[in-house]
């Protein structure tokens, strides 16, 4: 409310402004057109494969009117030498600065190459001017020089240097038709009218493009602007969704805290009534130690240390840290993997990862079931390390969450187990999938791949 007046002012103000100047939209519409002062090569490299080919052009050209004045020498007699000398400074120069363009690998400032272009067009005009000059009543077709600077201005200048260029072609071509028959002077005027009809469409079909390219461009930026601000929104929506859960996770233990020792401290309360509200107070506040251990966990893992370890020796020692918890639930822990199998990782954040899911395992099996812990190397030279048990399905409404912080079914759990273990596995450049779903058989499994790289998310 308070910004309304505000920006509602300017806008007023522009209005009564912009309103005298409103006739003029059109004539300004067209001097923005017009633009000559426009130079369209946006970079080196784009201006350098543009410069090489109307070089290389050029070039033919000016050989092939060579190659008809030799020609004509025995049809007509012999050229006068001041065309053949014109003619022959022209090749050496322009093939001088095509050798030049070629070898050019150094970056080339934006003023040298508007003065490289107006170069190129007025040496094909004063070269085209001097031949058909030379060549008055006679023959000529020097006009043709004329072609590459008319192409080369609608490449990469406004219209309204297009145009120069075009009446200036068209004035050499009437030029070199001057002192001859009436027909000499159509076959000029056709010439102007090619030139013209030519130089307009081209430079029309170049802005064109051009002018998509940019829509293009705007258009991409705009998406990259949305998905930047889906990204930030995305953040904030997981942000807040995390901050609601530990919140709730964070509350019961404190509710059970609070209350537990307000019972225990109340009048008339005996001594092992006290206790059990002691005992109590003391398990949530261990419980909250714990979410809030594994929350940093997960909020700032260490970095990754990558070594050749032996991969026996970690799912051997993973399997010896887990086996007491398996114990008590009569739960069987096998391990399968060749003793000599090695591979590159950082063998304490694995222990941690593979831990994790062996203990989902062992809590989510029946007593008599067994926990098998499995590597091998996988066709690709990875290694993949599976934690099977039997005791699925995982329900298939709950399977897009498993890995989710704080998400969890178990009575007591953090939620963080698994999302700790993903991002263990992600620093190496692998992840976690639930590659088995079946009944009496879920799989999850971690690929790590030959050579791990290290990161760190700090």
């Amino acid at each position: 409310m308070l910004n309304g007046p505000r920006n509602d002012v300017p806008t007023l103000i522009n209005m009564t402004e912009n309103k005298p100047s409103k006739n003029l939209w059109a004539l300004s519409s067209l001097a923005s057109t017009i633009g000559a002062g426009d130079f369209a090569v946006e970079d080196h490299d784009s201006f350098r494969r543009q410069e090489f080919v109307f070089a290389a052009l050029n070039l033919l050209l000016i050989g092939a009117l060579f190659a008809l004045q030799a020609i004509s020498r025995f049809v007509r007699g012999r050229p006068s030498e001041s065309v053949i000398i014109v003619l022959t400074a022209g090749f050496v120069i322009q093939a001088a600065y095509f050798i030049w363009v070629r070898a050019r690998n150094a970056e080339i400032s934006e003023g040298t190459r508007r003065f490289l272009t107006y170069w190129s067009l007025g040496f094909n005009s004063i070269l085209a001017l001097v031949l058909t000059t030379l060549t008055l009543r006679g023959d000529t077709a020097y006009y043709a020089l004329m072609l590459l600077p008319i192409l080369e201005a609608s490449f990469r200048l406004g219209l309204g240097v297009t145009i120069g260029v075009i009446v200036l072609a068209d004035f050499i071509c009437f030029v070199g038709a001057y002192g001859l028959k009436f027909g000499e002077y159509i076959e000029a005027g056709a010439m102007t009218v090619i030139y013209s009809v030519m130089g307009v469409l081209v430079w029309l079909l170049v802005n064109n493009l051009r002018t998509r390219e940019a829509r293009f461009a705007h258009n991409l930026e705009e998406l990259e602007r949305t998905r930047q601000q889906l990204l930030s929104e995305e953040k904030l929506a997981a942000i807040g969704r995390l901050s609601r859960a530990i919140a709730h996770e964070i509350r019961n233990p404190v509710a059970m805290i609070s209350s537990s020792l307000a019972t225990a401290t109340r009048p008339g309360q005996d001594e092992s009534e006290r206790e059990e509200m002691f005992s109590i107070a003391a398990k949530e506040a261990q419980r909250l130690e714990r979410l809030t251990t594994d929350f940093l966990v997960y909020a700032r893992p260490r970095p990754v240390q990558v070594a050749l370890v032996n991969v026996a020796d970690t799912l051997n020692y993973v399997a010896t840290v887990a086996r007491a918890h398996a114990a008590n639930e009569g739960v069987a822990i096998d391990v399968a993997v060749d003793s000599n199998l090695e591979g590159e990782f950082d063998a304490n954040q694995m222990h941690q990862a593979l831990l994790n899911l062996v203990l989902n395992a062992i809590d989510a099996c029946h007593r008599g079931d067994q926990v098998k812990l499995d590597a091998h190397t996988n066709g690709n030279g990875s290694i993949r390390i599976d934690v099977v048990d039997p005791a699925g399905p995982i329900p298939p409404e709950i399977v897009p969450n498993i890995f989710e912080p704080l998400f969890t079914t178990k009575q007591g759990g953090s939620g963080l187990g698994l999302s700790i273990a993903r991002n263990i596995a992600r620093a190496h450049g692998s992840d976690i999938v639930l590659r088995i779903n079946e009944p009496r058989r879920v799989c999850f499994s971690i690929e790590i791949p030959k050579h791990a790289t290290n990161q760190s998310d700090g």
